[in-house]
Order: C-alpha cells, then sequence, then structure tokens
C-alpha cells in the first residue's frame, strides 16, 4: 500500500453538522470548508439541499456556497431528489453527490421515496450530469447494514451497483452509514463492483471502532476517495444510534505513516478540529486530535 494515493472528502460541513444540536451560521460553515481547503483537502462537501425543516442545521445552503473562496477545493453538495439537484446547480456548484438507500424502509425515512423512484432518479441525474458538465457522485447509503432491516445481502447491493454505474455517473460510493461494516464485508462490495468502470469510494462511520480498518481495506481493495468528517463529527438525524464519521485526522495520521499520499497536512487539521470544537462547545471525538502526533519523551 506504501506510494499509493487517495483522494480524501472531508464531508464535515455538511454530515458532520447535521446532526449536532448546535446550528451553525452559513458563514461559519463556510469559514470551515474553507480551512479544510487550506489544510490540503481537496475535496470538500459543503452543504446539503434539502428542506429546512426536516434538517435545520443545513439551511442556508445557497449562502454557504456563496461565501466559499473560488477555486480552494472542489466544492460539492449533498441532493436527495431532483430538486435539490437543481437548487445545487443553480448556485454554481459543478461537483454533486446523490444519494440513493439499499433498504426501501431507509430510502423512505431518508429522502420520502420508494427506493424503485429513488433509483430511477439517480439514472436521471446521471444522464442530466453528463449534459451539464457536472462531477455527479452516487452514494449508497446503508450500503452494509440498515438500521430498520438489517444486514444488506450482498447480491442485492451488487444488483444496485449495476445499474447506478450503468447510468455512468462519475463515481460509484458506498456508504456504512451507520458503521456495522468489517473489512472483509468492505473489501467484498468493492471487489464485486471493481469491474463496473466507474471509480469507486466509501463513506465510513466509526460507530463501531471499525472505520479506520474498513478504511484500509477499501483502499486495499480498489477504492479511490474516502469520505471522513473533521474531528469525527457527524451523524444521520434519520438513522438510531449512528454517530460520528471517521475522523479526517485519524485517517491521515495512519495513512501517513503508511506511506500513502493524501497531501493533508496533519497539524493544520489538528487546528481545524480544535476551531469547529470550540463552535461547537464540546471536545470532538477524533483519537488522533486529543492524542496529538507521537512525539518520544526526552
Amino acid at each position: 500500500m506504501s506510494g499509493e494515493a487517495v483522494i480524501i472528502c472531508d464531508v464535515g460541513p455538511r454530515d458532520g453538522l447535521q446532526n449536532e444540536p448546535l446550528t451553525l451560521s452559513p458563514e461559519v460553515r463556510a469559514e470551515l470548508a474553507a480551512r479544510l481547503a487550506a489544510a490540503g483537502v481537496t475535496q470538500v462537501e459543503v452543504a446539503s439541499f434539502v428542506r429546512p425543516d426536516r434538517v435545520p442545521q443545513m439551511a442556508g445552503a445557497e449562502e454557504v456556497v456563496a461565501a466559499l473562496p473560488a477555486d480552494a477545493a472542489t466544492w460539492s453538495g449533498l441532493v436527495l431528489n431532483e430538486r435539490g439537484y437543481e437548487r445545487a446547480l443553480a448556485c454554481g456548484l459543478r461537483a454533486i453527490n446523490y444519494t440513493v438507500a439499499a433498504s426501501e424502509t431507509f430510502c423512505q425515512r431518508n429522502q420520502g421515496s420508494p427506493r424503485e423512484q429513488a433509483t430511477a432518479a439517480a439514472e436521471r441525474l446521471a444522464q442530466r450530469a453528463l449534459a451539464d458538465g457536472v462531477e455527479l457522485t452516487v452514494t449508497v447509503a446503508v450500503a452494509f447494514g440498515c438500521p430498520f432491516e438489517g444486514p444488506v445481502p450482498p447480491a442485492r447491493l451488487q444488483e444496485l451497483n449495476e445499474r447506478l454505474a450503468a447510468s455512468r455517473p462519475a463515481r460509484l460510493v458506498l456508504a456504512d452509514t451507520i458503521g456495522v461494516a468489517v473489512p472483509t464485508q468492505v473489501a467484498a462490495a468493492l471487489r464485486a463492483a471493481a469491474g463496473l468502470e466507474v471509480e469507486l469510494g466509501c463513506h465510513l462511520h466509526d460507530t463501531r471502532n471499525t472505520g479506520v480498518a474498513n478504511a484500509l481495506a477499501a483502499i486495499e481493495a480498489g477504492a479511490t476517495l474516502l469520505d471522513t468528517s473533521i474531528g469525527g463529527t457527524g451523524g444521520c438525524p434519520f438513522a438510531p444510534r449512528a454517530t460520528g464519521n471517521l475522523a479526517t485526522e485519524d485517517l491521515v495520521y495512519v495513512l501517513d505513516g503508511i506511506g500513502v499520499e493524501t497531501g493533508i497536512e496533519l497539524d493544520a487539521l489538528f487546528d481545524c478540529s480544535a476551531w469547529l470544537g470550540e463552535r461547537l462547545g464540546r471536545e470532538l471525538p477524533s483519537a488522533v486530535s486529543r492524542a496529538g502526533r507521537f512525539v518520544p519523551s526526552a
């Protein structure tokens, strides 16, 4: 694995904040994104184009985008339907992330639509994105386990992956939304999808302390992008007991140690994590931010 490179997309301004009890202003969320870019993060998910009455922490998505420094990073936004795509496109985003769930119940609760309807929308949006010059990432939520239906059968996941890949999105990301996957599951799912002629990634949560192990398994199985969140913040409002994402600094610490290139400065991530913790009024979950770099005693 040494000598490889991987892209890390920090989803902190979106997934990291959407389940917080404290709602940060659009200006503060934009500053968080800018600080991540200054640390060397090249892709940042900055907003969610959803109804503010359902996710009030994500209100003002257009204001967030308007306050971002131009060309500092690839800025992306999450959408759950075609209305959200229109909003993201209208405010100038050229990278958009659409989500469809691997289970019927989660799709109904997260997106308010049947899984078949959400999947068909993904196919339409992938074709629209090609015409619009937009980089569309399709994320498969609860790819390994659903909080309402239990484990997702690998055959069902692969069938969904094949259908989505056929519509030619820029990237297909498998999400361990509630943090139940183990490395063998992650590797098997990615290897099964390896022949689909689409770039592959993983969105990982650290709910059961498996995030780093799953990330390493994903890289070995061919993933070129990993979603993380500064400080280990995050969680889904529609998934019970879904705690934080894999912390960006925790993963960068490990990848630095084994020689995988990310281009991200770890000390700058520490500063960013501390800055965000101050605004949220609490210490963030990241283990590496709490412990710091390893420095031998004198």
